[in-house]
């Protein structure tokens, strides 16, 4: 992949940066392949908003991608390299020997014709997908399955990468991209190889409309609302928060308040926490 940037013949231009697509070798869709998906907006069952800032945005269809690589032993080879508007991430298009066809994460380096294979005696190339205990120690993996036949839940953004760090008894251990040391169980399914596309962290939208296309709604910071609405709202100019520290719109703290429970069952698993990164040395605002 490579990025596009562009003359500043217009505001929205000056500062965009995005992806030449240069990669994207199919133009459509495999039709067997995509549904109908209906976008909630941030709201539940009752039709009452849960999640702010959600709306709008150009219409999509589904791409059903195989995470769970679950043909085992048939040889399958990659035919086009699709673009999918619910992941930064690419897919690629699987023919297999069989006549099936699937959509896979594209790993970095992947080529059209390039044959793939998933199994436990699966050479170990970029794109196959092998058991954890059968991928060597260093290598590095993504779409990471957290419960054997369940499909991958882990390492599957654009440019991400884990590596197997150890192996003790039913255990191998990942480094995650978080820096997180984790256990993952040996018969848990990976795909060898990190994700493409990882120059998407150098894009810039550019523009608010960019950001209303993707469906997201404005936000506005807490210190311009009303007391009613915000408590960090009211008083006169530019008035302090007011508490201790700053807090969501439901009075919670925010900004590097951890929320993970201290008794998780899964906390026996994770051997290293990860580097912490606050809201506020990644550029966030104020609640």
């Amino acid at each position: 992949m490579a990025i596009r940037n562009y003359r500043p013949i217009t505001p929205g231009t000056r500062t965009r940066v995005a992806s030449d697509f240069s990669e994207i070798t199919g133009r459509g869709r495999e039709r067997g392949l995509v549904i109908a998906k209906h976008r909630r907006k941030g709201r539940n069952n009752r039709g009452v908003i849960t999640c702010r800032h959600r709306g709008g945005g150009h219409k999509r269809l589904y791409r059903i991608v195989d995470f769970r690589r679950d043909k085992h032993g048939v040889i399958a080879k990659v035919a086009a390299i699709h673009y999918d508007p619910h992941r930064n991430a690419r897919l690629a298009l699987l023919f297999y020997a069989d006549g099936e066809k699937r959509y896979i994460l594209a790993p970095a380096g992947i080529e059209l014709g390039q044959q793939v294979i998933s199994g436990p005696d699966s050479p170990i190339e970029t794109g196959n997908a092998l058991p954890l205990a059968a991928i060597p120690l260093g290598s590095s993996v993504h779409n990471v399955e957290l419960y054997a036949g369940r499909g991958g839940q882990m390492v599957r953004t654009a440019g991400a990468s884990a590596q197997v760090v150890a192996k003790e008894g039913d255990y191998v251990a990942l480094k995650l991209p978080s820096t997180e040391v984790r256990l993952v169980r040996r018969e848990c399914y990976a795909t060898v190889g990190e994700v493409g596309n990882s120059e998407v962290r150098n894009t810039s939208l550019g523009k608010a409309g960019r950001k209303r296309w993707l469906g997201r709604r404005p936000e506005v910071r807490g210190s311009v609302m009303n007391p009613c609405d915000h408590p960090h709202g009211g008083g006169e100019g530019r008035a302090p928060i007011g508490r201790a520290g700053p807090v969501t719109p439901w009075g919670k703290p925010a900004l590097g308040y951890k929320t993970r429970k201290r008794n998780k069952p899964s906390n026996r698993f994770v051997l290293r926490k990860r580097r912490r990164v606050s809201k506020r040395s990644r550029g966030g605002r104020d609640s």
